[in-house]
C-alpha cells in the first residue's frame, strides 16, 4: 500500500504542477484538516484550514502571493497512512518583490484512498520577513 500511496502523491503533484486545483481538492475528503506551518498574520496562507473551501482559499492565496520559479517535491516516504515528501523551492513575493527559497516538507494522511490531513512545514521566519518587505 506505501508504494501506492506514493504514486497517489506523486500524481497530486503533477496534478499543481498544471494548475489543476480541482483534482488535489477532488482527491481529498470533504472534511480535509490542512496546516501550513506559521501564522496568518506572518503571511496570509498560513494557518490551519478545514474543508475543501478553505484549502480551495489557501490555493488562491498562493497564487495570488507567489510567483514560484522552482517547486521541487524530491524525496517520498510513506508508513502506515502517511506519505512524508522532502522537497525545496524558490519564489519571489509579488507583494514585496523579494524571492526567497526553502526547503519543506509536507505530510500527507491518506484515509479511504484520500487525502483527510496535510501538513506543511518550511522556512517560516524567512517567508514573514519576505513578506513584511
Amino acid at each position: 500500500m506505501s508504494d501506492a500511496n506514493i504514486a497517489f502523491v506523486q500524481n497530486l503533484y503533477a496534478a499543481y504542477g498544471k494548475g489543476d486545483i480541482a483534482t488535489l481538492l477532488a482527491a481529498m475528503t470533504p472534511d480535509i484538516d490542512w496546516y501550513s506551518g506559521g501564522r496568518a498574520s506572518d503571511y496570509p496562507g498560513f494557518g490551519p484550514r478545514k474543508g475543501h473551501e478553505q484549502v480551495r482559499e489557501f490555493f488562491d492565496i498562493v497564487a495570488e502571493n507567489n510567483e514560484f520559479s522552482q517547486f521541487t517535491p524530491r524525496e517520498f516516504y510513506a508508513s502506515g497512512d502517511k506519505v512524508f515528501v522532502l522537497g525545496d523551492y524558490a519564489l519571489t513575493l509579488r507583494k514585496t518583490g523579494r524571492a526567497m527559497a526553502s526547503d519543506w516538507v509536507h505530510i500527507f494522511t491518506i484515509r479511504d484512498g484520500k487525502i483527510s490531513g496535510f501538513r506543511e512545514f518550511l522556512d517560516t521566519a524567512l517567508a514573514a520577513e519576505c513578506y513584511r518587505g
